[in-house]
């Protein structure tokens, strides 16, 4: 499950591009902490802290405990924005998470038991066809990943989310159909194979133009063409 990461943050007063503009000049970023029952709040956390928890590339689903000047709320980042030009972070959202709330998030997929798939022991390749399944979590047990078991699956066979083992309290927000998450295909030169067969079948399958049998009449001449002279020329007389 999901740890918790404290975060320092201090209240920041002000709003618009001039004390945000001030408060990056300091070497803080501009935040927003908003949900619950509580208003939203204007908060400056340093930026050295946040561009380091930014570049985990895990920062938009990972847990914080932030400390507003020794006031603990436990939060989660909705949305940053960076710089266009530096992408350096500009601006952070914070979402308040209360006590049984549930949370979306995208929940990574990880892939297991190699060794033990036929299909890829035959040399077949894993096509994955979702890296990532959006969820619906309780916000005290976010799973860290879903693992997909590959034992036992051979060339053109599936891994689907009803086979995947789903954390408890946890959901897919796709309940409507047991969609794909992977499935093996075959090597690329057995497809090579298979596509040239199948040209091979088909180019025979055509009739070839038929040639004139041995021993045939040529074919007569042309309409208003001179006869073809005789080996040999009348005698005159």
């Amino acid at each position: 499950m999901r740890q918790v990461q404290d975060l320092k943050a201090e209240a920041r007063k002000g709003t618009g591009k001039g004390p945000s503009y001030q408060t990056r000049q300091k070497g803080f970023i501009p935040a927003v902490l908003y949900g619950g029952k509580s208003q939203p709040e204007n908060l400056a956390v340093d930026r050295t802290t946040l561009e380091r928890q930014v570049d985990t590339g895990n920062f938009l689903t990972t847990l914080y405990m932030l400390d507003i000047e020794g006031k603990k709320q436990r939060v989660i980042p909705r949305a940053i924005q960076v710089d266009p030009v530096t992408d350096r972070p500009v601006h952070v959202d914070f979402m308040r998470l209360e006590e049984g709330a549930k949370v979306k998030l995208e929940i990574p997929v990880r892939f297991k038991n190699h060794a033990d798939s036929p299909g890829l022991k035959k040399g077949g390749v894993l096509n994955i066809i979702r890296h990532e399944v959006l969820m619906l979590c309780p916000a005290d047990s976010i799973p860290d990943a879903l693992e997909a078991d590959l034992a036992g699956l051979d060339i053109h066979g599936t891994v689907h989310i009803s086979s995947i083992k789903l954390p408890e309290g946890s959901k897919p927000l796709i309940h409507e159909r047991d969609f794909t998450i992977a499935s093996i295909v075959a090597p690329t030169s057995v497809l090579e194979e298979q596509r040239a067969a199948a040209a091979a079948a088909a180019s025979g399958a055509a009739p070839a133009e038929a040639a004139p049998a041995e021993g045939a009449a040529a074919a007569a001449p042309a309409a208003g063409a001179a006869p073809a002279a005789d080996a040999k020329a009348a005698p005159k007389k």
